[in-house]
């Protein structure tokens, strides 16, 4: 990652609300993020912590009605995502920034083979003839480690194993050059053999290929291997950012040194209990007046439940949106 490159995406105070029956849930709340070229971020937290809704806010992937996106910018490059309209924001899908979705059966219309799936953004968004289409389409299937590509083109999702549906949805996502690569939990269904084929391909693919990638997922070890910083976010905004070395050894939020604590021991006896966090993620009816994580911090103050921490550097590109001083305590 090139240090003081420009950032190639840049988020800013983003706000998504979800329309419901009795009033509204405010699933994303002033979150901002960069992202550098050539850049790993990952993005982790618990299932509902706002990790997906915030990635698929930038694109306008969400229906509408009932999400809507009330505030904020995201540049790519000089240009505001978010103020596109239709046919510009659909040529930045699938073309200058692509998105790997979490379950590759249900992303693939099983009705097409993959061949014509991985060649139609070819032609939507770079104008290839068929024969062009064609050989690209082998191409990327060889890139992603798909044996006999060619062959395959025509063999539709169900012919492949997870593990080769979730290649053919990087393969898409790659198609047309992406300077992003959104991946949202692309190795949760997978077994940990083929998980780690993924990531291994993943690593090759962003040396060789310099993309910057958005790694979104519940998992630290995987975070830990492949990115160089990390974003924690937790009631649908960030707890915590910072390089993943800096981060991983000197955590400031209790949320992040809880996710820290619930990972398994390489070494240990038998009688050792897995550790987890008490209590239940916050319902996000109502815009955040009070810090989310209180009610299962063990260092909850009185001014946590009137006023909700605003985001402090620490150094080092490492920041916090806590009360606490994370000094006062050792991991």
């Amino acid at each position: 990652m090139p240090d003081g490159a420009a950032p190639v995406l840049d988020v800013q105070n983003l706000k998504t609300v979800f329309r419901v029956r009795g009033g509204e849930v405010h699933a994303v709340n002033s979150v901002s993020f960069d992202l550098r070229p050539g850049e790993l971020l990952g993005v982790v937290g618990e299932s509902g912590s706002g990790k997906s809704v915030t990635m698929m806010s930038l694109l306008g992937l969400l229906p509408s009605p009932p999400a809507e996106v009330r505030e904020g910018t995201v540049m790519l490059g000089d240009r505001n995502l978010l103020t596109m309209g239709a046919e510009d924001m659909r040529n930045v899908r699938g073309g200058e920034v692509g998105f790997v979705f979490q379950d590759p059966m249900t992303s693939l219309n099983p009705v097409f083979n993959v061949g014509f799936q991985i060649m139609e953004p070819l032609r939507v968004h770079m104008g290839l003839t068929r024969r062009k289409a064609r050989d690209r389409a082998v191409e990327l299937l060889e890139i992603v480690g798909i044996p006999d590509a060619r062959r395959r083109l025509k063999d539709y999702p169900h012919q492949f194993s997870g593990g080769m549906r979730q290649r053919v949805m990087i393969a898409i996502a790659l198609a047309c050059d992406p300077k992003v690569l959104i991946a949202d939990e692309p190795t949760t269904a997978l077994d940990v053999t083929i998980q780690a084929q993924i990531l291994e391909l993943v690593k090759d693919l962003r040396q060789k290929l310099g993309m910057a990638i958005i790694w979104i997922t519940h998992d630290l070890g995987v975070i830990a291997g492949i990115a160089d910083r990390v974003l924690v976010m937790y009631g649908g905004q960030v707890a915590e950012q910072g390089p993943v070395r800096e981060l991983f050894a000197n955590p400031a939020h209790p949320y992040t040194r809880a996710l820290l604590q619930t990972m398994p021991k390489l070494h240990g006896t038998r009688d050792d209990k897995l550790r987890v966090i008490e209590g239940q993620p916050p319902m996000l009816g109502a815009h955040p007046t009070a810090c989310p994580f209180r009610d299962r911090c063990p260092h909850a103050m009185e001014i946590c439940a009137r006023e909700n921490p605003q985001r402090r550097p620490l150094g080092g590109n490492h920041d916090v949106a806590c009360h606490w001083d994370h000094r006062e305590a050792a991991l």
